[in-house]
């Protein structure tokens, strides 16, 4: 079996190409390193079953190209940071909306068996309720939610329109090995995480009540791996939160990483936590129902939240003290 990773050398994308690579999969990495780091890929670049495409999805010949002969398709490729989107909404629509098609319709026409895609929990936007459910989402709240959004009624369209098994995941605040602390867009843990270490004040937008239902890798992998490999017709052409299924504040977050990092470093744990102004486009709370997840896929996640965060921050204290 041959499978295409889109943004290979991303931090999701590195953690699939290691893990696919460790099942025996043939696997073809394409990047363009808008966002991805080439040293991600350095501890599998030479393994024999792994080739890499330096190519952007933006260029519909490069997509057509990379598909040869591919049986999955594991899209990651996109403009992540709903700041980022607000900022730049036109290059996050060519990335993620023209560059999304062009993959399915690439896909489509080398008669690709299955696209799995990263959709976003940003689709559920202003919705109140929680858990959230797949099939009760709101109206989005950015940019960057419009686009992962039209995503799936893309998937959708290709799979009832010309039979592209598509399934769709709807991350939730992924984290772990590989993510990267650095740059304006930075997600919040590993961007805390190298905070503290250097001895920096992390500041938190607003005032630290926000929960998130933040996911560990490990369990994105994980439902991937099912998303790609699953022969139960029903569980095809759907859309999956892909999470824990719990949720934590920010500011408790926050005390449990440099609570975590006080093991390593007792100097942390004096470190002072900061707060700021509320952030555009941030929705107040956010928490997954994995039931249907569990019932299609028999996803069952790896990791809780405590579990993955320990992983993790011996993965970054070790790496970025060696730095």
């Amino acid at each position: 079996m041959k499978i295409l990773i889109t943004g290979a050398a991303g931090f999701i994308g590195a953690n699939l190409c290691e893990y696919m690579l460790s099942q025996g999969y043939t696997v073809i990495g394409l990047d363009n390193f808008a966002t991805g780091h080439a040293h991600n890929l350095d501890e599998f670049k030479e393994h024999t079953n792994f080739s890499f495409v330096e190519a952007d999805i933006r260029d519909f010949n490069s997509c057509l190209k990379a598909t040869q002969g591919v049986d999955y398709v594991l899209h990651q490729a996109a403009l992540g940071s709903v700041p980022r989107s607000l900022l730049e909404p036109i290059l996050s629509n060519e990335v993620n909306v023209s560059g999304f098609l062009n993959m399915l319709e690439a896909s489509k026409q080398n008669k690709v068996k299955r696209f799995v895609y990263a959709a976003s929990s940003s689709t559920y936007g202003d919705s109140k309720g929680l858990p959230k459910v797949e099939d009760k989402i709101g109206k989005p709240l950015s940019p960057y939610a419009i686009t992962k959004y039209v995503n799936e009624l893309y998937a959708d369209i290709y799979s009832a329109a010309y039979g592209l098994e598509t399934i769709g995941l709807r991350y939730f605040n992924v984290f772990g090995r590989r993510q990267d602390p650095d740059g304006a867009y930075a997600a919040v843990i590993p961007k805390f995480v190298a905070q503290f270490i250097k001895g920096e004040n992390p500041q938190i937008n607003g005032d630290g009540s926000f929960s998130r239902d933040f996911t560990y890798i490990d369990n994105v992998i994980q439902m991937n791996y099912l998303a790609m490999t699953t022969d139960n017709p029903e569980a095809i052409n759907q859309v999956y939160n892909t999470a824990v299924g719990d949720r934590i504040s920010i500011l408790e977050m926050a005390e449990l990483i440099r609570e975590g990092l006080a093991n390593y470093d007792p100097s942390i744990a004096k470190t002072e936590i900061k707060f700021g102004p509320h952030r555009d486009g941030d929705i107040p709370h956010s928490q997954a129902s994995i039931d249907k997840a569990k019932k299609a896929l028999n996803y069952k996640p790896s990791h809780q939240f405590k579990e993955g965060l320990a992983a993790s921050l011996e993965w970054y204290y070790n790496t970025l003290k060696n730095e």
